[in-house]
């Protein structure tokens, strides 16, 4: 699937999560890192607006994070060791090379035109993995197995594909629903 693909996969989330430290100060956090806010009323862990590249960091004081708002697997790496600069300039004690995992690859994708659900959902509803109330949401909601996906397929032929944690059993999955 080509770039200039009208039906082009593309990448609008990527969340991946891991463990930096085996404890975090976060009122200390968000007082020395420019960006990070801790309000605990709203969230028990700080938040950090990234940069470079545009992204945020939830910061947990069990020492977990979670990054999201990544756009491509080359920018994890990037994320990550400027969290970590952020944390060292701050001298917040962290781990000098801590792995993170994708957690979820979320992706948007056009079949390349409508489709009724209603006819979708009736040819498909011996399946107990198609969703699809119009009056409660306006997708259908499809779940596959192996890969392990769940896909949101709108009548105009856009669907968004969540779940994945690699490209490679995404692009599986958009074959198994194009089929």
């Amino acid at each position: 699937m080509k770039e200039s693909d009208p039906h082009s996969l593309k990448i609008e989330n990527i969340v991946v999560s891991g463990s930096i430290a085996d404890a975090i100060d976060l009122e200390r956090t968000s007082d020395k890192i420019p960006g990070c806010v801790l309000n605990k009323k709203k969230f028990p862990g700080a938040v950090c607006h990234m940069q470079n590249p545009k992204a945020a960091a939830l910061i947990f004081a069990s020492g977990r994070i979670v990054i999201t708002g990544l756009i491509t697997p080359e920018d994890i790496p990037v994320a990550l060791q400027n969290l970590l600069q952020d944390f060292r300039r701050a001298e917040i004690p962290c781990e000098d090379n801590p792995q993170v995992a994708i957690k979820n690859i979320v992706c948007s994708y056009n079949l390349g035109s409508p489709c009724s659900l209603n006819r979708i959902m009736i040819s498909l509803m011996d399946s107990e993995n198609i969703e699809y109330e119009p009056e409660v949401f306006p997708g259908l909601v499809c779940r596959i197995s192996d890969p392990k996906l769940v896909f949101l397929l709108f009548s105009s032929g856009k669907t968004i594909i969540t779940g994945g944690t690699n490209m490679v059993d995404v692009e599986r999955g958009v074959e198994i629903l194009r089929k």
